[in-house]
C-alpha cells in the first residue's frame, strides 16, 4: 500500500483582525464568562474578501512552491465550505482558475457544516489510495467566512450571539494530498465515525446562522466520545492518554475543546483535575495557537488546529496526532497520523504565524462600519462594485503581496484582481 497524507498545508487568516477582549469590553460582556472562551483575536472578512479569495490566498503559496510537472499532477480540487456563493456553481471552479491549475482536473464542492474539511480530506486520501492514477495529487481547500448577520430566531433556535460574535472567524486552509506525506502521514484505516440528526446549529438562510448553544455543546461532547470509541474498535490497543502524543480538535472556541478533553480524560482515563490540566497544556494547547487568533472557520478549523500542532509541537522524534472533527447536524470523525521533524521544515516556508502577525488591526469604529455594510456582497448579489478603500489602511497593509481580492460582481459573476 502506498503512503498517503498531507504534502503541504497553509493557513490564511485574511487581511484584518479584531482583538476579542476589546470587543468583549465594547459589548459589555461578562468578562469572567468570556475568558472561558480562550480566544484572543478573530479574523474579520472585509467586503472584498470572500470564500474564494480566502481559498486562493491559502493555496497559492503551496502551488507556487511546485514545479509545473507537480502542478499538472493535481487531478482533484475539492472545496469545502458552508459559505457558498451559489446554489449550483461550485467555488472550486474559481479557485482552480485563479491558481492556474490544469483543466484536466475534477473540481467540486462539499457542504457538511464544520465536518466538510475532513470529508474532503478523506475523499482525497482515498482517491490517492485507489491508485487509479498513480502519482496524482489532490488539492483540498476548506474556506469559510462569518460576516455576522444574525437570523431572526424563534424560541428554540436562538443563540447567545453576544458570545458567538467573538469566536466567529474567517479564513481558509489549503491542503495538498499525495503519496509523499512529509507533513502528516495518515494512519490508513484508523477512522472512527459517528453522527445522527440533531438541530444544534444551521444556516437556514444563506447569510445567517441560528442555533442552540447548549445542544451544540452536548452533541460535540457526545460525538467526541463515540467517534473515539469507534476508532478504538478498528485499531488495536488504543489508549487515549498514551497512543497520541498530541491531539488536534475542531475548535469553535478554545473553552469547548478544553471541556471535551476534560470529559474524555475523566471518562476514559479516570484522570484527576491536575493530571487533566497538565495533559491539556502538553498535548492540546499547541493546536489551539492559530485557532485562538483566527476564530472558528468551520470546515477548516480542524486543519488550522493540526497546523498549529505541527508548528508548535516537538517532533524531534516521530509522533502521532489524534484528530477529532465535528460538524453540526451532525457528523464527526476521529482519525490519526504521524508527524516527523521534516514536517516543520516543510511548513516553515509558509510563515503562518508571521502572516497572522502582519494582519491589520481594526478599531472598534472600523469594525462597526464593516458590520453596517456587511450585506454588500450577501448571497445572491447580482451587480456591485467593491470599494477597496472602505478601510484605507487595511488594503494599504497588503498591497504588493500578490493577494487576490474581489472587485466586482457583474450579472452574478465574480471578478477578482491581484494586488
Amino acid at each position: 500500500m502506498v503512503s498517503v497524507g498531507i504534502e503541504a498545508m497553509n493557513v490564511y487568516g485574511g487581511t484584518a483582525y479584531l482583538d476579542v477582549m476589546e470587543l468583549a469590553k465594547y459589548r459589555n460582556l461578562d468578562s469572567a464568562r468570556f475568558e472561558n472562551l480562550l480566544m484572543k483575536e478573530k479574523s474579520v472578512a472585509l467586503p472584498y474578501e470572500d470564500p474564494i479569495t480566502y481559498g486562493v490566498n491559502a493555496a497559492k503559496p503551496i502551488i507556487d512552491s511546485l514545479s509545473q510537472e507537480e502542478k499538472d499532477r493535481i487531478e482533484l480540487v475539492i472545496t469545502c465550505t458552508e459559505s457558498g456563493i451559489d446554489f449550483g456553481k461550485s467555488i472550486s471552479t474559481y479557485i482552480r482558475e485563479y491558481l492556474g491549475l490544469s483543466r484536466n482536473c475534477r473540481a467540486f464542492e462539499i457542504k457538511q457544516a464544520c465536518y466538510s474539511g475532513t470529508a474532503g480530506f478523506q475523499m482525497a486520501v482515498n482517491f490517492i489510495l485507489s491508485q487509479t492514477s498513480p502519482g496524482a495529487k489532490a488539492l483540498v481547500v476548506a474556506t469559510d467566512i462569518s460576516r455576522f448577520l444574525v437570523a431572526e430566531g424563534g424560541d428554540a433556535l436562538t443563540e447567545d450571539w453576544s458570545f458567538a460574535e467573538p469566536s466567529s472567524g474567517a479564513g481558509a486552509v489549503a491542503i495538498l494530498v499525495g503519496e509523499n506525506p512529509a507533513v502528516f502521514q495518515i494512519d490508513v484505516g484508523a477512522n472512527g465515525y459517528y453522527g445522527y440528526e440533531v438541530m444544534d446549529t444551521c444556516r437556514a438562510v444563506p447569510d445567517c446562522e441560528a442555533g442552540n448553544a447548549d445542544l451544540s455543546l452536548l452533541s460535540y461532547l457526545d460525538c467526541c466520545e463515540q467517534a473515539f470509541k469507534e476508532y478504538s474498535t478498528r485499531v488495536t490497543d488504543v489508549d487515549y492518554r498514551n497512543t497520541f502524543q498530541y491531539l488536534s480538535f475542531h475548535t469553535p472556541f478554545g473553552g469547548m475543546v478544553k471541556g471535551a478533553h476534560r470529559t474524555m480524560m475523566r471518562k476514559i482515563c479516570k484522570a484527576k483535575p491536575k493530571e487533566i490540566e497538565e495533559d491539556f497544556q502538553r498535548r492540546v494547547l499547541p493546536g489551539m495557537t492559530y485557532c485562538q487568533r483566527v476564530g472558528n472557520i468551520m470546515g477548516a478549523t480542524i486543519f488550522m488546529s493540526l497546523a498549529g500542532t505541527i508548528d508548535n509541537g516537538d517532533f524531534t522524534k516521530p509522533k502521532r496526532i489524534g484528530c477529532f472533527s465535528y460538524g453540526s447536524g451532525c457528523c464527526s470523525e476521529f482519525y490519526s497520523g504521524v508527524v516527523t521533524a521534516k514536517a516543520q521544515e516543510v511548513q516553515k516556508k509558509f510563515r503562518i504565524s508571521q502572516n497572522l502577525d502582519e494582519r491589520y488591526k481594526l478599531t472598534m469604529e472600523e469594525y462597526e462600519k464593516l458590520l453596517a455594510g456587511s450585506g454588500a456582497v450577501k448571497f445572491g448579489t447580482r451587480n456591485t462594485k467593491l470599494d477597496l478603500e472602505l478601510i484605507p489602511n487595511a488594503i494599504k497593509s497588503c498591497r504588493g503581496k500578490g493577494r487576490l481580492f474581489l472587485t466586482e460582481i457583474k450579472e452574478f459573476h465574480r471578478e477578482y484582481e491581484w494586488l
